[in-house]
């Protein structure tokens, strides 16, 4: 079945319908979820889904582009929440220049994405990556920082040739609905070129729907599109993406064999 590895089912775009939605992921073929926090304010309630529902699992971590308003007295909340029960990374965490182009908030990023990733050092967890218009300082921080260790690159966006990079250090990829744009010829470069079992699904909703959903609201049963055009681009099954890719995913989170 399906593992979906990067969700935010916290966003208010849920809230008319967050249950009956999540209550029918299985019978879409979805079997784990993980709900990825974005800010500080997430955080709290990522933790009470994961209470509610055995399938959803959630992260810590804070967005590069509210870096800006994190405290050490938050930091100290973080560390807390991190040692909480189904928190399987910390996440969604990096670098994202493409509103914040200022030197002093690009300064901003960079403190709180190496403390965050100290953070995963301590409580042992692996990295989920956000990177926009940010590659060459996300890479030199994860080499200095981040080597040998367990990271996934969130909705790759950069180059076949940077992937190659990241590939070799050992790090997961995570592909979503903009693989199945028209406009994608990169990400499916990069889709060729990286192995299978270093590819995670992920949709990003409510955000990134696939083509032919393009512009709804997203939501993880749309993750079939995506097994679909890795299949296609792959020339495998789509049964042996969407079982390589759990594998993966149960691997990268849950450190199965």
């Amino acid at each position: 079945m399906i593992f979906e590895s990067h969700a935010h089912y916290d966003d208010e775009a849920f809230n008319e319908d967050r249950d009956r939605l999540l209550s029918s992921m299985r019978d879409n073929g979805v079997e784990y979820i993980v709900n990825v926090s974005a800010d500080f304010e997430s955080i709290d309630p990522i933790y009470e889904l994961t209470q509610k529902y055995d399938f959803i699992y959630g992260t810590v971590g804070v967005h590069p582009g509210a870096a800006k308003n994190m405290t050490q007295e938050r930091f100290e909340y973080l560390k807390k929440a991190a040692l909480r029960d189904k928190v399987v990374a910390i996440g969604e965490i990096g670098l994202d220049y493409y509103w914040e182009k200022e030197e002093v908030q690009k300064a901003t990023q960079k403190e709180w994405f190496v403390k965050q990733l100290q953070l995963a050092k301590d409580v042992n967890k692996p990295v989920i990556i956000h990177s926009r218009e940010a590659a060459a300082d996300t890479l030199d921080i994860m080499k200095q920082e981040w080597a040998d260790r367990k990271a996934v690159i969130h909705c790759y966006s950069y180059s076949a040739e940077m992937a190659k990079i990241y590939a070799k250090m050992g790090y997961y990829f995570g592909i979503g609905g903009v693989l199945t744009y028209k406009n994608a010829r990169t990400l499916v470069e990069t889709v060729e070129y990286v192995p299978i079992e270093q590819l995670l699904l992920e949709t990003d909703c409510p955000y990134l729907s696939p083509v032919p959903n393009r512009g709804k609201r997203n939501d993880s049963s749309n993750l079939r599109f995506v097994a679909e055009k890795i299949a296609e681009i792959k020339n495998m099954s789509y049964d042996a993406v969407v079982e390589i890719t759990e594998q993966n995913a149960k691997r990268f989170f849950f450190g199965e064999k």
